[in-house]
Formats: structure tokens, C-alpha cells, sequence
């Protein structure tokens, strides 16, 4: 499923295309808006998104197996909640 899917799932439900357009585009720009905060995003009984530094280290080119230093970064890391796969949340 991909962002245009959630958008027309969105709209057969609820309302015409271009709002659940608007919509679903407000909700991933709050969402990485909060992350570029580094601030947690939970969703209730859908998961949660956290930023997370990971850390510098030495890699190796496979094409010419020059060593490479890959810097410090962040990334997203996302959390499901339990009840997504379960009914009633049972682990």
C-alpha cells in the first residue's frame, strides 16, 4: 500500500478525493515535522516513531574495498503497537 492507496481508502469512506488528499498530507508533514523535532509520534494501537542517532563507523566499499567512514545520523525507527497483529491487543 502506498500513499495514493491510503488516500482513495480514505475517500470512499469519508469524503471527496482532493480533501482526503489534503488530509493525509497534513498528517505526514505534522508527523515529520515532529521527528525533525526529535520528538516521539505515537499513534494508539497503530505503533510509534522515534528518531535515533546512530552512531559513526568504518564500512568497506564492495565494489573497490576501499575503506569509508560513514558519519553520525539519524534515523527513524518505528514501533508496532501490539494489537495491530492481534485482536484486542493479546500478545
Amino acid at each position: 500500500m502506498n500513499k495514493i492507496d491510503i488516500i482513495e481508502a480514505v475517500s470512499g469512506v469519508t469524503c471527496a478525493k482532493s480533501e482526503a488528499n489534503d488530509a493525509v498530507n497534513k498528517v505526514f508533514e505534522v508527523i515529520t515535522e515532529a521527528l525533525r523535532r526529535k520528538e516521539k509520534v505515537v499513534v494508539q494501537n497503530f505503533g510509534s516513531f522515534h528518531v535515533r542517532l546512530k552512531k559513526p563507523y568504518d564500512a568497506r566499499n564492495p565494489r573497490t574495498g576501499e575503506k569509508v567512514h560513514v558519519p553520525p545520523r539519524n534515523v527513524v525507527k518505528f514501533t508496532i503497537s501490539p494489537g495491530v497483529f492481534n485482536e484486542g491487543g493479546e500478545k
